[in-house]
């Protein structure tokens, strides 16, 4: 049995699929190549995920920062500078990119920029502390962010190009939950060796680790064969933003998409405030990083594959179940304090943590698949660059959003959060089928 043909019986093992392939909205060279570029992308996204949750703004880096000594102030800006850095600037990149007919070494070459970044970022843990050390890393967070921009419209475009509608949120899931499995065994190696080793020498092993990550998960993506796109169209950013500016007034569905997506950031944006609530409560129990990063993976491999499969079926309908799951785990989690003494442990506050992580990846995984499979094929980097570039704008009223709790306090804060996720839910149920 060639090689060829082992490929293609575990593609259709893995996605349910016939011996009579269905390749809808893909060419026919492209089917013919699809399951081989199927797991060329899950295994470099699996690389990637991993990457990501090694050096993550939500765990990982305001540990690092608090050993460093660096004030609060710059944990703050952990967030917004990495999610306002890859969203802002999309609107400006995606007309350049449609002038390419291969889009891949969009990918590739910032993901080779953000192992560099994180190469320099290591060595900045081991030689530097308080605030010097917190500004080196904020800057190089933001180039870091910029390269993950330029990356999510190209990644968006190629799966378009060579994944079939119905099987691209089992792709996703895939990647996320191999990357789950392999983020849980780091999240033990980190455990084991925060008892024996130097906390500056593991924290910049952890950072150099993301580096080597990224390095192996361009060269994947590099594989995938990918057919050429539409070029023509190309625009300057000006015309670009006239185009967005015109997509936006006219299709009343996008104006929906994004406004819903912009409130299901309630979810990744009550998470801090979760491990806040909980230390509180709990003491410094809760303050582990083995135990987030641990917590981070279980929640992927948990959760993908149902929420890959969910998507599949009708994206729509998981943005509407992710905001009812939510909606009930963030209330449960503001209302933590009044539990019980005898159910308010570290093992009641782990699993709200868990489902809190979950409901990340399914808003994550439903908004991503909706809008392949909405946006219209000559036109689908512009409407991700405006949707990002959108919800990067969201992200920054947000962040100013999040300094309100030190006034009101963090469980009115969850309210709130509650509160944008029932609208969101609202408009969920308004969306278009795709």
């Amino acid at each position: 049995m060639s090689q060829q043909t082992i490929v293609s019986k575990a593609y259709e093992l893995i996605t349910d699929e016939g011996e009579e392939r269905a390749c809808e909205a893909i060419s026919e060279d492209a089917c013919r190549e699809t399951p081989g570029n199927f797991f060329k992308n899950i295994f470099s996204g699996s690389l990637s995920k991993l990457a990501e949750q090694l050096v993550s703004p939500g765990t990982t880096m305001p540990w690092i920062l608090s050993a460093l000594g660096v004030p609060n102030l710059f944990t703050g800006a952990l967030v917004p500078i990495k999610d306002a850095g890859s969203l802002l600037p999309q609107l400006f990149v995606s007309a350049k990119i449609r002038a390419y007919a291969v889009r891949k070494w969009f990918w590739v070459i910032p993901a080779l920029i953000q192992a560099l970044v994180l190469a320099v970022m290591a060595f900045v843990v081991l030689g530097f502390e308080g605030s010097t050390a917190g500004i080196l890393i904020l800057g190089l967070l933001l180039l870091f962010s910029l390269a993950s921009g330029v990356a999510s419209i190209s990644f968006k475009d190629v799966v378009a190009k060579t994944v079939p509608k119905g099987k691209r949120g089992q792709l996703l899931a895939m990647r996320s939950t191999i990357g789950g499995v392999l983020t849980l065994v780091a999240g033990l190696v980190i455990i084991q060796d925060l008892e024996g080793e130097s906390n500056k020498n593991l924290l910049f092993w952890l950072v150099m680790s993301g580096t080597v990550l990224w390095v192996l998960s361009a060269f994947l993506f590099s594989l995938i064969t990918e057919d050429k796109g539409a070029t023509e169209g190309g625009r300057s950013p000006v015309n670009e933003i006239q185009n967005a500016w015109k997509f936006w007034k006219e299709d009343s569905n996008l104006r929906r998409f994004i406004m819903t997506r912009g409130l299901l950031m309630a979810i990744p944006l009550a998470q801090p405030f979760f491990v806040v609530l909980g230390k509180e409560e709990l003491g410094s129990e809760v303050n582990n990083l083995g135990i987030m990063v641990i917590a981070a993976g279980i929640a992927n491999i948990i959760s993908s594959p149902f929420w890959g499969r969910f998507a599949d079926q009708s994206s729509r309908k998981l943005m509407v179940w992710v905001s009812v799951l939510g909606i009930v785990n963030i209330s449960l989690m503001a209302l933590f304090p009044l539990w019980p003494e005898s159910i308010q442990n570290i093992y009641t506050f782990a699993t709200l943590f868990l489902i809190q992580v979950m409901a990340h990846g399914g808003a994550r995984l439903s908004r991503k698949t909706y809008l392949v499979d909405f946006a219209p094929e000559k036109e689908r980097p512009l409407y991700v660059s405006l949707s990002n570039t959108m919800i990067g704008i969201f992200t920054l009223i947000a962040a100013g959003l999040g300094s309100l709790s030190s006034f009101f306090g963090i469980q009115a804060m969850l309210f709130v959060y509650v509160g944008l996720l029932g609208f969101g839910l609202f408009l969920a149920l308004k969306l278009k089928e795709v």
